[in-house]
């Protein structure tokens, strides 16, 4: 008997979580329960950094990976749990009914009945989707209450540094605002950092946008 073919879904919400164990835990669960069902994980397809509450059209790996749903005849796709489908309540039976549609199957490590389309187990989906989202609010709520008492003890409460403000960055910035200063392109700029081997803070290649917003700040 052959073993069932799957696709491996991991996501993390924000690009400080892109180093962390997100991604190494999620796919072990997946690894460790595939193993268990004799299935055969043919590739695995990593969301980085894309919030829960984002529809389906709008996350890359989800799209790659129904396109080579398409293309391969995969129908099986294992996540960890349904919080890494998505937090939204909305958003996850939204996901879940263009699955259905397409007759593909999803599978949750840590609640494996409750995709089944049965009453019960549709509310006990449900109810996994809310406290999901429920706990999304309330961690958005301290955040932001933490940021208020901040600002009000220190008078402001520090965002997202600029490129150029983390060391090792003010050079590169500097270098990027003189070569745009001389005359460079946008492109010609990404192409010299990029073949120097240089990378922006996130360790990715350099793109015009990016280049953009540094020179003219």
């Amino acid at each position: 008997m052959s073993k069932t073919s799957a696709f491996a879904y991991l996501r993390v919400s924000g690009r400080g979580q892109l180093g962390g164990d997100g991604f190494p835990r999620q796919l072990a669960a997946i690894q460790k329960f595939a193993a268990a069902q004799d299935m055969r994980l043919t590739k695995v397809f990593k969301e980085q950094a894309v919030p829960g509450a984002t529809e389906w059209s709008h996350r890359p790996a989800w799209l790659e990976m129904l396109r080579a749903i398409a293309d391969d005849g995969v129908r099986t796709i294992v996540i960890e749990k349904l919080d890494r489908l998505a937090r939204d309540l909305l958003v996850q039976e939204h996901i879940l009914a263009d699955l259905r549609r397409r007759g593909v199957t999803l599978i949750s490590v840590a609640e494996p009945d409750l995709c089944l389309d049965d009453p019960t187990r549709k509310l006990m989906r449900q109810i996994v989707g809310a406290i999901a989202e429920y706990d999304k609010t309330m961690i958005v709520i301290r955040l932001r209450e933490a940021r208020n008492r901040k600002r009000a003890a220190a008078g402001k409460c520090e965002g997202r540094k600029f490129f150029g403000d983390k060391p090792g960055e003010a050079a590169i910035r500097d270098r990027i605002r003189a070569m745009r200063k001389a005359g460079s392109t946008l492109q010609a700029i990404c192409d010299t950092l990029n073949s120097e081997g240089v990378t922006t803070r996130y360790g990715k290649v350099w793109m015009p946008m990016t280049v953009q917003r540094i020179a003219g700040r």
